[in-house]
């Protein structure tokens, strides 16, 4: 039996418990919560997120101990906001991940430093890259929830390990596959999150299908000549880790960075909005991140910088998308 942690208590993390307990790995899962951890023990469900899931306490063991978690298993799953790693980590010895695979499964960077979670990995706990994985979409928790046909990408440099990640996911309606290229995958995770704000904020402004269609294929052209510039590689962006999970996330009922767009567009602030919805929409923060990294690349990116100056500038979505809709194409 493959004995995996996974660090997190949001959706996702309810989402990649619910698949890897009933496929029978030993699933060590950390809450910071100690509440949703003993209601988990006596009710078999998470009473914050996907609270339908009815979980196998054979297989599943909540805990609030993350050293003991982590300490138990082999594959370490981070699925907390990027926001929050460095606070969720704060308790682990700087080898607490020797021997161990990490796979991130977060869609955003470390504010402030702008750098990929796995580059803070690295940094902090000496995880090398072929140790590391990131987990990619189109796949939504909500729907792993329903059990709808999913797809999941491992994005990885060492191509055996994310085959063997691969085989604990796969299940009668979850597809997985690994691919060669970790960093891409990874950036394409966080930028996909800005794209959806974007489309967020444009269906709050009333603007309709035409113009969103105009917006994602520009947000394209606008991840690919990033990724050009920042880690350049053949990839073929059409591939559902890439476009795939953009449209997903540009388009779904489910997407949370979509939903705050929306909010935004309609005239929220971002508090308001943030304390409406009550979850986190890693593109918030990871705007910031693409916005200061690309002052030292210099790429045009108009989709990137208008959503900046709405949050941040707190200029007027009416106004800067006025200014952006001249710049698509």
């Amino acid at each position: 039996m493959e004995k995996v942690a996974v660090l997190g208590g949001g959706s996702w993390a309810t989402a990649l418990v619910k698949i890897l307990s009933e496929n029978k790995s030993e699933v060590h899962w950390w809450m910071r919560n100690k509440q949703d951890v003993e209601h988990l023990h006596t009710y078999k469900h998470n009473p914050r997120y996907l609270s339908g899931i009815s979980f196998n306490l054979e297989y599943v063991k909540p805990s609030v101990a993350i050293q003991e978690v982590v300490a138990a298993a082999d594959w370490i799953i981070l699925a907390v906001p990027a926001a929050f790693v460095q606070q969720a980590l704060a308790d682990l010895p700087e080898d607490a991940f020797a021997g161990k695979v990490v796979v991130s499964a977060i869609k955003g960077m470390i504010p402030k430093e702008n750098i990929l979670i796995t580059d803070y990995l690295a940094r902090q706990y000496q995880v090398p890259n072929t140790h590391q994985l990131v987990i990619a979409g189109p796949c939504h928790a909500e729907e792993v929830a329903l059990e709808k046909q999913s797809y999941l990408t491992i994005g990885s440099y060492d191509l055996p390990t994310a085959e063997r990640f691969c085989a604990l996911l796969r299940n009668r309606y979850v597809k997985a596959n690994p691919l060669e290229d970790l960093d891409g995958i990874e950036y394409c995770a966080v930028m996909k999150n800005i794209i959806a704000l974007a489309c967020g904020i444009a269906r709050g402004l009333n603007y309709g299908d035409n113009f969103q269609a105009v917006l994602v294929s520009n947000a394209m052209f606008e991840i690919e000549r990033f990724l050009d510039a920042i880690m350049p590689q053949h990839r073929a962006l059409t591939g559902s880790a890439y476009l795939g999970d953009l449209l997903v996330t540009a388009y779904s009922q489910f997407s949370r960075n979509r939903t705050f767009g929306n909010m935004i567009g309609r005239g929220y602030t971002v508090k308001s909005a943030q304390v409406e919805m009550n979850m986190v929409a890693e593109g918030y923060y990871a705007v910031q991140s693409i916005y200061e990294l690309n002052k030292k690349y210099k790429v045009e990116m108009p989709i990137t910088n208008a959503v900046y100056l709405i949050l941040y500038d707190r200029i007027s979505p009416t106004m800067e998308f006025e200014i952006l809709k001249e710049k698509l194409t």
